[in-house]
């Protein structure tokens, strides 16, 4: 099976791209590209029940929550974040940086960052139960 991407999802200064979602993987995994400028917030902290989150640095450095610390990450660094563990990152460094992030098992993920753009003009009831949709809890 052939698949050529979506496109790209730009959010001002950070792009996701989505590699092969996991409707091209039978479900097993996610991949996406995900591209910050310097000096940037990312995700904020957060956690999946269902499925892990996965980085990998392709150019830059990073910064990264993983449970209760925040750890840099340069090109080449890989970080594992199994299911209900805290996450979180951030650009912190004076250049833009590029990463892979791996979802696994696939979900339909590219859903959630196809879909929060609108997300700001919930009610927070309504914005508590999109993120539970995406199986994401924000902390």
């Amino acid at each position: 099976m052939s698949f050529r991407p979506a496109s790209e999802v730009d959010f001002s200064t950070r792009t996701t791209r989505f590699v092969a979602p996991a409707a091209v993987t039978n479900g097993e995994f996610g991949l996406f590209e995900w591209r910050m400028e310097a000096r940037r917030p990312g995700a904020r902290p957060h956690f999946h029940k269902t499925f892990s989150e996965s980085f990998y640095v392709l150019e830059g450095e990073i910064t990264l929550l993983d449970g209760d610390e925040w750890v840099r990450a340069g090109e080449g660094d890989f970080s594992y974040v199994p299911p209900n563990r805290p996450h979180a990152f951030r650009n912190d460094s004076d250049a833009p940086v590029r990463m892979l992030i791996l979802f696994a098992p696939g979900v339909a993920r590219e859903n959630f960052f196809l879909e929060v753009g609108g997300a700001g003009d919930l009610d927070p009831d309504e914005l508590r139960a999109f993120y539970e949709r995406h199986d994401q809890y924000n902390l």
